[in-house]
């Protein structure tokens, strides 16, 4: 690899740090709970169709 491209990729690689990854209108809470319930609607599903318990 030359060092024009490890320049570039070193630039690109910390310019995207920068935010952290996290969107701003995206509640960890509000995933946790979506994902939660998700779930538990999956699990009622699996269990409605268990019938021989």
């Amino acid at each position: 690899m030359t060092d024009q491209a490890m320049t570039v990729l070193t630039r690109l690689a910390s310019e995207g740090g920068e935010h952290g990854g996290n969107h701003e209108s995206l509640s960890p809470i509000g995933a946790g709970l979506g994902a939660f319930i998700a779930l538990i609607v999956l699990l009622l599903i699996t269990m409605s169709f268990n019938k021989d318990r």
